[in-house]
C-alpha cells in the first residue's frame, strides 16, 4: 500500500503494485532512476551509495528489506536489526532530493505464499568462497533483486564492494536476464579506523569495535606484502597475523582473480586480484577485502 508522504516530498510504499502503479503512471518517463537496495540498519555507507544516486540520477529509490531466503542461518535472520522509521529518518536527514521513494514491503509482498528462492546459474561465481560457505545465499540474493528490478526498472543500481563477490554475481544477473540496467560499484565505506561499515558492526561491544579494525590493518599488509612475495606467503602472512589475536577466528583467506572470482596460487600479470576475508569476533561474522594489484 501507498503510506503516504514523508518530508522533502518523498513517498513510502509498501505494496508492490502501488511502487509500480507509482513509477509507470506519476514518473516522467524521460527521468533516470536510480536504485539503492538495502536491508535496512542503515549506515553512512548505505547513505553514501544513496548521494552517488542522487548525483547520478533524476529519482532515487531506496528499497527496506531484510530478505529471509539470502540467510542460511535462522539466527542470524532473527538477530537482524530491524529499525524502519529510524532507517527513514536517516534518509531523510541525509538525502535531499525532489524525487525520492522509499519501498518497505513485507516478506508476503514479496514472496506472496511462499517463501523460497529461484535456482540461478552465476557460471561458478556463486560456488566459491561466501558461495562455498552459504550454500543458496546467493539464490535468494538473485530472486529479491531480480523481483526488485523487475518492480523499480531503474536505469541505475548501487552495491558497495564490501560484498565484492555478491557485486559481481548481480552483474551476470543483469546480464543473464538482458536487463537495460547499469550496475555501479561504489568503493568500501570505512570507520576513521579502517573497519569496514556494515550493520553487523552493531552487534560488537565496545572493545570488539575497536580490535575489528585490526582486520583492515592485516589486509593492507597483505596488500604490502603482495607485491614482493608469492600467494601462498601472503595468505600465510594473514594467517599468522590473525591467529596471533585470540579474539578473532579465521574462517577464510582467498586471493582471487577479480573478474572470475577463482581463488589461486600463481600469479598471472594479465590478471588482477583481490583479497578476501572473513573473521569472526564475538559471534560476528566480519566480512572484507582488497584489490592487491
Amino acid at each position: 500500500m501507498f503510506v503516504g508522504f514523508l518530508p522533502n516530498a518523498s513517498m513510502l510504499f509498501t505494496s508492490n503494485k502501488d511502487l509500480r502503479n507509482h513509477l509507470e503512471n506519476k514518473i516522467d518517463s524521460s527521468l533516470k532512476v536510480g536504485f539503492v537496495p538495502t536491508m535496512g540498519a542503515l549506515h553512512d555507507g548505505h547513505l553514501a551509495l544513496m548521494d552517488q544516486a542522487v548525483s547520478d540520477n533524476d529519482v532515487l529509490v531506496v528499497s527496506i528489506f531484510v530478505n529471509p531466503t539470502q540467510f542460511n542461518n535462522k539466527e542470524d535472520l532473527e538477530k537482524y536489526p530491524r529499525e524502519l522509521d529510524k532507517d527513514i529518518e536517516l534518509i531523510e536527514a541525509r538525502i535531499k532530493s525532489d524525487y525520492l521513494i522509499i519501498y518497505a514491503p513485507d516478506v508476503q509482498d514479496v514472496y506472496g505464499s511462499s517463501t523460497v528462492s529461484k535456482p540461478y546459474d552465476f557460471d561458478g561465481l556463486e560456488h566459491v568462497m561466501e558461495g562455498a560457505q552459504r550454500p543458496g545465499h546467493f539464490d535468494g540474493v538473485g530472486t529479491i533483486l531480480e523481483f526488485l528490478f523487475n518492480a523499480i526498472q531503474p536505469d541505475k543500481a548501487y552495491f558497495g564492494e564490501k560484498d565484492f563477490q555478491q557485486l559481481q554475481i548481480i552483474k551476470k544477473l543483469v546480464k543473464k536476464l538482458d536487463l537495460d540496467l547499469e550496475i555501479i560499484g561504489c568503493p568500501i565505506h570505512r570507520e576513521k579506523s579502517g573497519l569496514a561499515m556494515s550493520s553487523r558492526n552493531g552487534r560488537l561491544s565496545k572493545d570488539g569495535f575497536i580490535k575489528a579494525a585490526q582486520i583492515h590493518s592485516i589486509l593492507l599488509k597483505a596488500k604490502s606484502n603482495f607485491q614482493h612475495q608469492s600467494i601462498e606467503q601472503t595468505v600465510d602472512l594473514v594467517s599468522q597475523e590473525i591467529g596471533a589475536i585470540p579474539e578473532f577466528t579465521l574462517e577464510y583467506f582467498t586471493i582471487a582473480d577479480e573478474q572470475s572470482l577463482t581463488p589461486t596460487t600463481e600469479k598471472d600479470p594479465s590478471k588482477t586480484y583481490r583479497g578476501f576475508i572473513v573473521v569472526h569476533l564475538e559471534g560476528v561474522r566480519l566480512i572484507d577485502n582488497i584489490p592487491l594489484d
